[in-house]
């Protein structure tokens, strides 16, 4: 499901179920998740069983893969990433920093979130409002939830270029319902990307096995062509700018 909404630099690898028996995990690994409840430590390591699966494709070594801060994974150099897990999938994706700048993706099942108090929490009024249309118009999608899940991939995105947190409603997440695209608008000062600053996030969502999925893959952004100066007409000794009017 995933590899479909991402550019092609990226590598995915995905899981519908857990097989028999657990995945490996580093000693590193297992320090993080000792003491957990054994579904904790099988999408633990099932994700990260994905995590390594794309990483190869992109011919790298095994290697653990620890949560660093607000636990977001810590990527060998050179790599940006994104992982996610729900009920019934487990999925990474991968890229060299050379081709994107950031990934964030997000798995959700397609059902409504648990009260409308959790949509209070995560909405604003605008989105509020074509939420209402849409799940009129469109009710085989859980608009509320695939809201959740896009901002989701939106943090995932923001983090690793920011080190700061991003609020639910410091981003606001406009669908297109025909396309499966989203443009998550920021509210608040973006990162600086190569020296251009970053407003919005684009990207794009399916459903599919029971399943909502978002991701973005963010390309670096590129500075804007200049705009060539205006030619000026000569008036005898010299020209103003004031020459170059339309009327």
């Amino acid at each position: 499901m995933i590899a479909s909404l991402l550019p092609a630099p990226v590598v995915t690898a995905e899981l519908f179920h857990d097989p028999p028996g657990e995945f490996g995990l580093f000693p590193e690994e297992e320090l993080v998740v000792a003491g957990a409840v054994t579904g904790r430590r099988r999408e633990f390591a099932s994700v990260r069983e994905c995590a390594r699966q794309a990483l190869g494709r992109l011919g790298l070594p095994p290697t653990p893969l620890l949560p660093g801060a607000r636990g977001a994974p810590r990527w060998p150099d050179g790599i940006v990433g994104s992982m996610t897990h729900c009920r019934g999938y487990r999925a990474a994706a991968v890229a060299r920093s050379s081709d994107l700048v950031a990934i964030g993706c997000d798995a959700e099942p397609n059902a409504p979130l648990p009260s409308p108090d959790t949509l209070e929490a995560i909405s604003l009024p605008q989105e509020r409002v074509w939420l209402r249309e849409l799940t009129v118009r469109r009710p085989a999608v859980s608009w509320d939830r695939l809201l959740f899940s896009a901002k989701e991939s939106v943090y995932k995105a923001w983090f690793p270029l920011t080190g700061r947190p991003l609020d639910f409603d410091e981003a606001m997440i406009t669908p297109d319902p025909s396309a499966g695209t989203f443009r998550a608008r920021l509210l608040v000062p973006g990162p600086v990307v190569n020296g251009v600053r970053v407003t919005a996030f684009d990207g794009r969502w399916r459903t599919g096995n029971g399943l909502l999925v978002t991701a973005i893959g963010l390309r670096s952004p590129e500075f804007p062509t200049p705009t060539p100066p205006r030619r000026l007409r000569a008036t005898g000794a010299g020209a103003h700018p004031l020459d170059d009017r339309r009327t």
